[in-house]
């Protein structure tokens, strides 16, 4: 055992974070040459080794391991998993060191503490205390995951070997139960010109003025669905035009215009349903633009997620955060997706709960220690009373 590992072993979650956000975890897809999980993987999978877990360690994409640290029950009692993400944005933009973590006022700060090594050491701290005091019938599973923040490449290797009978995402969520977040979809759609220099208007086709009227309907298009029916926590759809590519140089018609595009979806809408919207707008152009051709393409896209709020686990999760707080957790939706999403769609009953504070992605980040704390508490009940 590494005198870092070894040090961790009174199970204080502060001090673990403080260590998880001083390894450099990048995740690469994003941030090329970034350092990716393998370090931080090593580390706690020697961590939860040292508390009797049985690791797994999956690694398809070499460079990218995931880890399962199972806590074995005696036998007969529900099974959970508790699921976080060891990857984070990059650091460039981070305002000071974001390894280094500071504590001012209660809040420590740097790189991961909020989005979400937080989650991370909580969820690691009150599996093990839950298991320290061996009344566990049913099996915990801690998903410590590669890649949520690009392409969510761990969870979905974790789920092609293990299941549970109900999950936790330990994300962010300022300790209030969260039940559904979006999903999005992104396509890419090509308007086709034709070249010609630009002293010969006859001879061309402007891909670039034809994109203009599909902007035109896109925008359109986003205000029909903002005034449209809207789901009770997370309102309705969105879509934008992320990215637009097109022409040559100044005297040439260009042939080809390219536009990203991302649909963010509620639940009741699906990446399939989006393609038809979206095929619905391009035809309509099609039929009354002169010369207008496109090609619609579809790229990555991830389901939206809505929990049952009468599962057994945000029931049983509610009642402790309730002993914990002293009051009754607020009851929320998320903008952004997660891995709840591939967790709902293997049949696994889940929701998201997680510390407070702030700053994801930002140029500063915090998690509120205290909520740390509480967190921690409520995981580790959630898990004695779930599993007994």
């Amino acid at each position: 055992m590494t005198p870092a590992a070894h040090e961790l072993l009174d199970s204080d979650p502060g001090r673990l974070l403080a260590r998880l956000v001083s390894i450099g975890s990048v995740n690469p897809d994003l941030v090329p040459g970034g350092a990716g999980e393998t370090a931080i993987a090593d580390f706690c999978s020697e961590w939860l080794a040292a508390r009797g877990f049985e690791v797994h360690r999956l690694e398809k994409r070499p460079g990218r391991p995931s880890l399962v640290a199972v806590a074995r029950g005696s036998g007969g009692g529900r099974s959970l998993m508790l699921n976080g993400h060891l990857d984070t944005v990059g650091l460039a933009d981070y305002d000071g060191d974001p390894l280094d973590p500071r504590v001012r006022e209660g809040r420590m700060h740097g790189r991961g503490t909020f989005d979400m090594k937080g989650g991370i050491a909580a969820m690691m701290v009150a599996a093990a205390r839950a298991a320290a005091h061996g009344s566990l019938r049913g099996d915990v599973f801690l998903a410590c995951v590669a890649d949520e923040e690009r392409g969510s490449s761990g969870t979905e290797e974790v789920l092609e070997s293990f299941s549970a009978d109900a999950a936790i995402v330990t994300e962010p969520s300022h300790l209030e139960v969260t039940l559904a977040h979006k999903g999005f979809a992104w396509f890419e759609v090509e308007i086709e010109g034709r070249a010609a220099h630009g002293s010969r208007p006859e001879l061309g086709i402007d891909a670039i003025a034809k994109a203009g009227h599909f902007l035109v309907a896109l925008e359109e298009l986003g205000r029909r669905l903002a005034e449209g029916p809207a789901h009770p926590l997370l309102g309705t759809g969105t879509v934008h035009a992320s990215v637009i590519h097109g022409g040559e140089e100044p005297s040439t018609y260009p042939a080809h215009c390219r536009i990203t595009l991302e649909r963010r979806t509620v639940p009741g809408e699906s990446a399939q349903t989006v393609q038809a919207e979206l095929s619905a707008v391009l035809d309509r152009l099609a039929a009354t633009v002169p010369d207008f051709r496109y090609r619609l393409t579809r790229g990555l896209h991830r389901e939206p997620f809505e929990a049952d709020p009468g599962a057994p686990i945000v029931r049983t999760l509610t009642h402790h955060a309730e002993q914990v707080l002293g009051h009754r957790p607020a009851v929320r939706a998320e903008p952004y997706w997660t891995d709840c999403a591939l967790l709902d769609r293997a049949g696994i009953p889940c929701l998201l709960f997680g510390v407070d504070g702030a700053g994801a992605h930002a140029a500063t980040e915090y998690v509120d220690l205290a909520s740390l704390d509480r967190l921690t508490d409520i995981l580790t009940a959630t898990i004695a009373d779930f599993c007994s």
